[in-house]
């Protein structure tokens, strides 16, 4: 049994690559949605058998952390809707790169 390393250094390369894009237009995404007024927030998370993960004075605390972050935000509408619709291509980008790997893995198989 022998080890093609050419393949492998070409699989290693290509998941490297596609991480590193996911990761970077992912984080660009977020840094543009937050730029547009729409910082996310998570709702936490409740489990019938675990421990609330925020309490609602913690929860009710960043909901106006956030309102007080996107009013402070010095940029005009058209600025925001641009950060928004760049955002939200950065999201497709994600999407678009993890459906062609899988697209990949299922044809190749």
């Amino acid at each position: 049994m022998s080890i093609d390393w050419e393949a492998f250094l070409h699989v290693f390369v290509a998941a490297l690559l596609g991480a590193t894009v996911v990761v970077t237009f992912y984080a660009l995404g977020l840094r543009l949605l937050v730029r547009g007024g729409r910082p996310p927030l998570v709702a936490p998370a409740e489990f019938t058998d675990a421990i609330t993960v925020l309490t609602d004075k913690q929860k009710r605390r960043a909901e106006r952390a956030v309102a007080k972050a996107a009013a402070r935000n010095p940029l005009s509408e058209g600025q925001k809707s641009l950060s928004l619709v760049a955002a939200y291509l950065c999201f497709a980008v994600c999407a678009a790169v993890v459906l062609g790997a899988l697209l990949l893995i299922l044809l190749n198989h």
